[in-house]
């Protein structure tokens, strides 16, 4: 197994043979999606996350049409339930086949679902959406692939309606990680710009705070891996005492390290609320 390696580029420079490789092989499971297995939490770590970040999301979407939306590289389902209560119509398209395989059955019983197992850049779009959403899909694209589907997403929204991207980001400018999971983390400004070529306004940033309690507790454990011989690391107990104190003091323990001035966790999370620059409704 190679190694992960970190570096800052101008340029994205993603292997999608790799990309995919990682994600076809992933085991699916509430912590998968969020990168937040390994790490000793309990399921329910995924599960409150996923409850947080939908608060976040109905405020956001509040006021827009609830007809057709687009959930485009869909993971294991959890969101599309949640907006087949909200939406006449979700298309949920995901590559990875074991995830596509658990949100297909999650969504079997919901009639206004339909589930495609395809590649969200070589996937047709056929009817205007009243939201298409991109949880955490944009950082396995390389920039120029951004900006190609977003300008192909545009023609597609309705008159008022909106893309809601979910991304992990940095601080400055796009970090790669390469190796067997390979990413591209980019700033809020880098995006912001990518968005202004591909004539989208950012309506609304957000700070995903349910990402950053918990990658706080991410980026805790790996240096507790770092610190601690592997037989005394007993991860299953530090990841659950981690998560609980979490949560014990959640929210104001994110704000801590911002008060000494520091940059931690090292990555964060923004919801992006983007609109064509020019609509009709505009």
């Amino acid at each position: 197994m190679s190694n992960n390696n970190n570096r800052t580029e101008t340029v994205d420079r993603l292997d999608y043979a790799g990309v995919n490789q990682y994600w076809n092989n992933a085991q699916p499971s509430i912590l998968r999606p969020y990168m937040m297995e390994g790490f000793g939490f309990p399921a329910s770590a995924g599960q409150f996350r996923f409850q947080a970040e939908r608060q976040i999301v109905e405020r956001l979407i509040d006021g827009i049409n609830h007809n057709c939306m687009l959930d485009l590289g869909c993971g294991i389902g959890c969101w599309d339930e949640y907006f087949s209560h909200h939406f006449s119509m979700v298309i949920a398209v995901e590559a990875s086949k074991p995830l596509f395989n658990v949100m297909a059955q999650q969504c079997a019983s919901l009639t206004n679902v339909t589930s495609i197992n395809g590649d969200v850049l070589s996937f047709e779009l056929e009817e205007p959406y009243s939201m298409i959403f991109l949880g955490g899909m944009l950082m396995y694209l390389n920039e120029s692939d951004v900006i190609a589907l977003l300008r192909k997403l545009i023609p597609f929204i309705e008159p008022g309606g909106v893309i809601l991207c979910r991304e992990t980001t940095v601080r400055q400018g796009t970090v790669i990680r390469d190796g067997d999971y390979q990413v591209a983390y980019r700033s809020v400004q880098t995006y912001t710009d990518i968005f202004e070529q591909c004539g989208i306004t950012s309506v609304k940033v957000e700070a995903n705070l349910p990402y950053i309690l918990m990658q706080m507790g991410c980026e805790s454990i790996k240096k507790w891996k770092g610190i601690m011989p592997a037989p005394l690391q007993a991860i299953p107990v530090a990841g659950r005492l981690t998560y609980c104190g979490l949560r014990l003091c959640n929210p104001w323990i994110t704000r801590v390290p911002a008060l000494f001035g520091r940059a931690f966790p090292e990555l964060t999370n923004h919801f992006f609320l983007l609109k064509p620059a020019i609509s009709e409704d505009s």
